[in-house]
């Protein structure tokens, strides 16, 4: 699915042109109206996946940060449990996440975005044609690699995951404000390799505190499968015999 430009016409109408395979899809909103349609979307998302009872997460870090990898171990500690798990994979260009999700055992769609910088409600309301909703257990929502842009554009989910890693410094937190403020829980992975880098995720974890008093930061190693366990527990997913 790509996103065409956007472009004002006489009556400052915004016209977005969406492509899925041959079929066109056109969307004429009026510039003020973009955020509330956007809302109305999402909350028609959020519909949707109660309807189908479906647990639905967004996401959202730089790139590198190692959602990918998070997602790939999530999703084998709910599918040992008998969870069924199905995910659409946001990025700029390329398959390579949707194909690491398929191979996972995952339902998966990919999305490409092209030139636009996050994810959207109307995009994932199409990829929900292309998944097997009345099937899955969790669907994990994958967003483009940044930290600004998806803070803008609600998707409609149950729960929102910020990725970051140490890799990218101590300072992340103050440096992107709102996406901290609004998220509730953060992952804070690649902390096998914190020394290397000179970096104290202490430091982070207090950032993120003083900003968000309720959120909830937990230390995760995405490759020795560090805090996967505690992450699905945060999520509401705890990996029991017992159903939700």
């Amino acid at each position: 699915m790509a996103l065409g430009a956007i472009a004002a016409d006489r009556d400052r109408t915004y016209h977005l042109a969406l492509a899925r395979g041959r079929d066109m899809h056109e969307v004429r909103i009026a510039g003020q109206d973009i955020l509330a349609r956007q809302l109305e979307r999402a909350e028609r998302n959020y519909r949707r996946f109660h309807e189908h009872g479906v647990r639905a997460v967004s996401v959202m870090g730089a790139i590198g940060s190692g959602k990918t990898s998070l997602i790939e171990r999530m999703i084998a500690l709910l599918r040992a449990a008998d969870r069924h798990v199905g995910t659409i994979a946001g990025d700029s260009a390329g398959d390579d996440d949707h194909r690491r999700f398929a191979a996972a055992g995952a339902s998966s769609v990919n999305l490409n975005t092209q030139d636009d910088c996050h994810l959207d409600a109307h995009r994932i309301e199409h990829c929900l044609d292309g998944l097997p909703l009345a099937e899955l257990d969790v669907l994990f929502v994958e967003n483009v690699g940044n930290l600004i842009c998806p803070a803008d554009f609600p998707l409609g989910t149950d729960r929102e995951l910020v990725v970051i890693s140490v890799t990218e410094g101590d300072d992340m937190v103050r440096k992107h404000p709102k996406i901290f403020a609004q998220t509730d829980l953060v992952a804070i992975n690649k902390v096998d390799l914190a020394d290397a880098v000179g970096v104290d995720p202490k430091v982070i974890v207090s950032d993120y505190a003083r900003l968000n008093p309720h959120g909830t930061a937990i230390l995760t190693d995405a490759r020795h499968d560090r805090g996967i366990d505690e992450l699905l527990e945060a999520l509401g997913m705890g990996c029991t015999s017992t159903p939700w």
